[in-house]
């Protein structure tokens, strides 16, 4: 075997030591040119923070693949940053043409300076989204704006002074006479109606006749009678006679203020059966029966002068009957689904029926030979009540948590809109303070006046105020301890003593 010299060996060694240096130089240079154009794509368009991040990568140990997709990401954010500042500055601009414009008509935007707030850019609102909020608020007119940030000096002050306990189920609606002796009437889904002592909160008399939900209750304007209305799919009416018992001193509560807000627990007495009153006595039989509808009667009220009552049902009619003969005088008809409620004037023979099919309907029987009809659709979903006070206005609440004041002279738009946070029930309107009293499904009760500046609400903590859902409200107008009853879901109503303030009634 051949054995290769020394000078030999050491001119091999040296070649391969100068091939391995220049295959090392050219993978050096070949990384280097990559490093190189990699720098010159990504500095191209972008800002110096992405040039800080690209050179802090370079001491990375990160993969050259990921660093790339990381920059590519950053870029990506950059520009979308960027379209939305641009679209920042375009609305800016739009505010200030449209400021500009009401300045120039005369009108004034208190409080509401857009174009010198500061605008929050999010990426989840489209550019078309704030254009449509934008809209809605310069539609809308600036003065009833304004009134409804206006604060108010001092506060309504409301305190619970009674509960009425008894029922075996929800109360669904309940009414104050208008006669001697007061009393508070509810009508409950337990198939009962009930008379209260208002004073003491004892059951005087329980009518028992319907065989279903009974739904509302009104009393006769001038005699002892009281009308419901019932899921049985009929209206009574019924006579009554009760002795008030002797009025128990009051326990002494402090006054509240009407902003507690203090949760109730979900587990609470409310829940267990409540025993009623036992040693109450009752009415069976109905004086009058009327039995028209085809579906459950959800409402039911007297006409001025109680000669004839109007009822509403789920039939989608509501029908007007004689009190006398109980015979049919009109069947109104032409809501496209079910009646929620009717209520009548209490000086005119007009009637209000709301409906689910988001309007309310206006009839008019003053004239004996015709009654004319109007229809308003004022609000989006169901139309729960709607009911008239004293002077030309209509008020009217929904499911959309909107209620709207209207004016009989002009009703192609509301004069005034309360906005709230639940669906709105049987709402209710004082007559000597014209107070709307506002039932929420979310166990609230609010109080605002007929230009829609909110006044109170009422208390509700651990010891005080409904459990559930809020039915109705009712006011009175005697001289009594209690101006204002609520009911609700929680199988009980409440008695409150209202005190407004004499610089809130003025305003």
């Amino acid at each position: 075997m051949p054995v290769e010299s020394g000078s030999s060996a050491a001119a091999r060694q040296a070649k391969q030591k100068r091939k391995s240096h220049s295959l090392s130089i050219r993978r050096t240079n070949s990384t280097e040119q990559e490093r190189s154009g990699l720098q010159r794509d990504m500095l191209e368009g972008q800002s110096s923070d992405n040039l800080e991040s690209f050179m802090r990568m370079e001491d990375s140990k990160l993969p050259l693949s990921l660093r790339s997709n990381l920059l590519d990401l950053f870029s990506q954010i950059e520009r979308e940053f960027e379209n939305l500042y641009i679209e920042n500055l375009e609305l800016r601009r739009e505010i200030e043409t449209l400021n500009d414009r009401l300045a120039a008509e005369g009108q004034t935007f208190e409080g509401a300076d857009l174009a010198k707030g500061a605008l929050k850019t999010k990426a989840s609102h489209s550019t078309s989204q704030l254009s449509q909020k934008l809209k809605t608020t310069y539609k809308a007119s600036t003065s009833k704006i304004v009134s409804s940030f206006k604060a108010t000096t001092s506060r309504a002050v409301c305190q619970l002074v009674r509960e009425y306990v008894g029922h075996r189920d929800g109360i669904w609606d309940l009414s104050v006479t208008r006669t001697q002796p007061v009393v508070l009437g509810t009508a409950s889904a337990d198939h009962t109606a009930m008379l209260w002592s208002i004073e003491t909160g004892k059951c005087l008399l329980k009518y028992l006749g319907h065989q279903g939900s009974v739904n509302s209750i009104k009393f006769h304007p001038t005699e002892q009678m009281a009308l419901t209305a019932s899921g049985d799919q009929t209206a009574h009416i019924w006579r009554y006679m009760v002795q008030l018992p002797t009025p128990q001193p009051v326990a002494d509560m402090s006054q509240t203020p009407c902003e507690d807000d203090v949760d109730f627990s979900d587990k609470d007495e409310a829940d267990g059966e409540v025993d009623g009153p036992n040693d109450c006595p009752s009415v069976r039989i109905a004086t009058t029966t009327l039995r028209s509808h085809q579906g459950v009667v959800i409402a039911a009220d007297w006409l001025v002068g109680g000669k004839q009552v109007v009822t509403a049902s789920w039939d989608r009619a509501a029908n007007l009957y004689d009190v006398e003969t109980s015979e049919l005088v009109h069947s109104l008809t032409g809501h496209d689904q079910e009646l929620t409620h009717c209520c009548t004037h209490p000086t005119q023979r007009l009637v209000v029926t709301s409906s689910r099919d988001t309007t309310f309907r206006l009839w008019d029987f003053r004239d004996p030979s015709i009654h004319s009809v109007n229809v308003f659709q004022g609000h989006t979903d169901t139309v729960t009540s709607a009911v008239f006070t004293v002077g030309d206005n209509v008020v009217s609440g929904s499911d959309d948590r909107t209620v709207k004041v209207w004016d009989l002279k002009n009703m192609r738009s509301p004069i005034a809109t309360i906005r709230t946070d639940s669906a709105v029930n049987r709402i209710s309107v004082s007559v000597n303070q014209r107070i709307i009293a506002l039932p929420h499904d979310n166990r609230q009760v609010r109080l605002f006046d007929m230009s829609g500046v909110r006044l109170a609400r009422l208390p509700r903590s651990n010891r005080q105020g409904h459990r559930r859902m809020v039915c109705c409200s009712a006011w009175c107008e005697d001289n009594i301890s209690c101006n204002l009853f609520t009911c609700g879901f929680d199988r009980q109503a409440i008695g409150w003593n209202i005190n407004i303030p004499a610089l809130l009634q003025e305003k």
